[in-house]
């Protein structure tokens, strides 16, 4: 039996709904920052967590930004107060930035559907709204409740918006597991959306996390989850167009403090379990997959001339960036997505941008201009950076 759809089959009492309902389905537009941004959410099976300036009282979150302290990452200010998680962005055909992600108060309950967010120059966001509602428009199999593990739950996790072939895609995960993928019926980012393989079902049945990357040829890749295997779309999206093909690692990384627990019994050769990543810059590919090194939610990436690989030299890209994406903007500088999953980020489940850079030989590293950062932290991140990361990758 197709295990998504044996999902299907499980019946959510009432009590167990209205669990779910409380909390909000949607994240909403947001608002500006006040003060330096620190804090936020923490969701989950058990409840949402929070510190800041909107306080509940349930909601009692704790931190500590040692990651900060440290100069791994910069004391930079989040983009938006919105609680998001899993933040993706693309630069449409438009010129402008579009962002989405894991919406609403608990995506361990449920959310409404997809929100889309709008900016020129990443600073100030328009919302859209929800360009796609699941009562509404989603196909039934997204509409189940499903358990996990021991909740009743019906919730979208790391949506993601692509721009490719002149068109706008979304692929999203349902929670637990089982991916789909949207296109828009008109060309624009708004939509209408529609399922892309027009099937009544998931498109894959036993994962989450995926993403799409166009190559210059026009050639359009799939991977999700672990970025173990990736497969090669059909020219006009409605499916794919052959079998996955299984990704080469070569120099495993075999440290466990750089590893999720449950990555270990694998024997550690492979780059995280969620979250995958898939770009390219200057003729290499990276792909990268989410893991927990030093206790960071951080994006393990890895470098190849081939999409297949082989891929090498396993890095933490930006440390507690993970479960996110990298994007090029318009004046060719490249970016990470951020929201901050572990307790050594500074703010938690917001929505934050941080420059970064390669190293000769290709690494990704974080950027010591960093346009987030306040004129009044600009001096203390500076020689943190020159100590921490100049030092490190001496470039």
């Amino acid at each position: 039996m197709n295990p998504v759809f044996a999902q299907t089959e499980f019946v959510p009492s009432q009590k167990e709904v209205e669990w779910a309902k409380q909390f909000s389905g949607i994240s909403g537009p947001g608002c500006p920052i006040v003060g330096d941004g620190w804090g936020g959410w923490r969701s989950g099976i058990d409840g949402v967590k929070y510190s800041g300036l909107y306080p509940k009282s349930e909601y009692d979150l704790e931190w500590n930004g040692s990651a900060v302290e440290r100069g791994l990452i910069p004391p930079f200010k989040p983009a938006l107060e919105l609680h998001i998680r899993d933040v993706v962005v693309t630069l449409g055909g438009d010129g402008n930035y579009y962002m989405t992600g894991s919406i609403g108060d608990n995506i361990w309950a449920w959310t409404q559907g997809i929100e889309l967010w709008k900016s020129s120059d990443l600073y100030e966001w328009e919302y859209m709204g929800l360009v796609w509602n699941i009562d509404k428009e989603a196909d039934q199999w997204v509409k189940d409740w499903r358990k996990h593990p021991r909740r009743a739950v019906r919730s979208i996790w790391a949506p993601e918006i692509h721009y490719i072939k002149r068109n706008y895609f979304i692929v999203f995960s349902m929670c637990p597991d089982g991916i789909g993928m949207l296109k828009s019926s008109t060309g624009k980012p708004e939509g209408p959306y529609v399922d892309a393989f027009n099937v009544n079902g998931p498109i894959i049945s036993g994962g989450i996390g995926a993403t799409l990357f166009e190559d210059e040829d026009g050639k359009v890749y799939f991977t999700y989850g672990a970025a173990t295997r990736i497969a090669l779309m059909k020219d006009d999206m409605s499916g794919f167009a052959g079998p996955f093909e299984q990704i080469i690692f070569d120099e495993p990384d075999n440290n466990p403090h750089h590893h999720a627990a449950k990555c270990e019994p694998r024997g550690m050769n492979d780059l995280g379990h969620e979250g995958a990543v898939l770009f390219k810059r200057n003729g290499k590919y990276y792909l990268g997959a989410a893991d927990n090194y030093e206790g960071r939610y951080s994006t393990c990436l890895a470098i190849s001339d081939n999409i297949y690989g082989p891929y090498k030299k396993r890095h933490e890209g930006v440390p507690c960036g993970g479960g996110t994406g990298y994007f090029r903007d318009k004046e060719r500088y490249w970016w990470c997505s951020y929201f901050g999953n572990d307790s050594q980020s500074h703010f938690r489940e917001k929505v934050g941008f941080v420059r970064v850079d390669f190293t000769s030989d290709g690494r990704v590293f974080v950027a010591k201009e960093q346009p987030f950062v306040t004129l009044e932290k600009k001096e203390e991140w500076v020689a943190k950076w020159m100590k921490v990361w100049k030092n490190e990758y001496n470039e």
